[in-house]
């Protein structure tokens, strides 16, 4: 369940704490092939299924990175809402690592710890440090500093 937070007050009471997590999603086959067509990258690696078994140090296919990145902000919700503001954009990523693969059919998830606030004309700037972790691993997947506007 996620955390709730209304107004700057609460938001910089939270700054260097971890939030908690989301639920596990798991990451599909179909997703992969989707995330390919969208972006064109369609390296053996993520939609060649039976090669990427045979040929793959990996065993078989992958996630791409960006696809694992674009879970973010689907899960950061299941972390945290933030409310009190007109409206939230995803403001941007200051930061990206892909320490480990996420295989196909793999589950994952995203702890949060809010690592600053900043204050914006109308509002504030929120830096989340995101951790994405896979099911059964101890090595993250993805860590991503990211970045949100709140504003009235």
């Amino acid at each position: 369940m996620a955390v709730v937070l209304t107004g700057i007050d609460e938001v910089m009471a939270q700054v260097g704490n971890h939030l908690g997590f989301s639920e596990w999603a798991e990451i599909t086959q179909k997703q992969v092939d989707l995330f390919a067509e969208a972006t064109g990258d369609h390296q053996w690696i993520h939609v060649d299924v039976e090669r990427a078994k045979a040929e793959s140090p990996f065993g078989g296919p992958i996630a791409h990175g960006y696809l694992t990145l674009s879970m973010v902000p689907v899960l950061l919700k299941e972390v945290v809402r933030v409310e009190g503001f007109a409206m939230a954009v995803n403001y941007g990523t200051e930061k990206i690592r892909f320490p480990a693969p996420v295989p196909v059919d793999g589950r994952i998830r995203v702890g949060a710890v809010i690592a600053a606030c900043d204050p914006i004309a109308r509002g504030v700037q929120l830096t989340y440090d995101c951790t994405v972790e896979l099911e059964g691993q101890d090595k993250p997947v993805c860590v991503a500093r990211v970045v949100y506007r709140y504003a009235d």
